[in-house]
């Protein structure tokens, strides 16, 4: 007879946590989940010209356009499409391409080089509104450097077509974790 006088002060006693439980979720509600989270939202395609290379390696561009697109493809949730008028646009610009001996044997071989490949970047959506930011620059300019060198060492059957494209690689992942949205 009790127990059946006091069961309904334990269903009171739950009350409040639920009533803090489901104020939680609701207020959550506008959360993202998932990679998408990390993106600006309100962009689904973006177009990638083929970068632009002003260095004398006349394949880099090409390289990493298909690098960048992959990563893109890979790593969020947009659309990479031919159009001109997607949602936005990603230029890029190869600037530098440098190889430089690190270490030489005494007949003066190359033991140990860098390879390193500089590019400037830049995302803007189809109203012209930068959408890559850099907490480091100041200015207007929506154009953000990037720079990536790795070691190559042709004693040990490296060459400079596998270090470069190393680097291409790393740029691409580099310029595409610069596409996601600032906390």
């Amino acid at each position: 007879m009790k127990a059946l006088r006091h069961a309904p002060l334990i269903q009171l006693a739950w009350l409040p946590l639920v009533l803090v439980a489901i104020t939680c979720v609701g207020g959550c509600a506008a959360y993202q989940f998932g990679s998408d989270a990390m993106f600006p939202v309100g962009i689904r395609t973006v177009h990638v010209p083929v970068v632009r290379n002003e260095t004398f390696r006349h394949d880099l561009g090409v390289r990493l356009t298909d690098a960048i697109v992959d990563e893109i493809t890979r790593r969020t949730p947009y659309v990479v499409t031919s159009d001109p008028n997607a949602d936005s646009v990603l230029r890029c610009t190869v600037v530098g391409e440098t190889k430089s001996v690190l270490t030489e044997t005494r007949s003066d071989d190359p033991r140990a080089l860098d390879v390193s490949i500089s590019v400037r970047a830049d995302w803007i959506s189809r109203n012209g509104q930068p959408l890559m930011a850099n907490a480091g620059t100041t200015g207007d300019s929506p154009t953000i450097g990037f720079s990536q060198s790795i070691r190559m060492v042709p004693e040990a059957g490296q060459s400079y077509a596998t270090a470069s494209q190393a680097a291409i690689e790393e740029l691409a992942g580099r310029i595409v974790s610069q596409m996601e949205a600032r906390w």
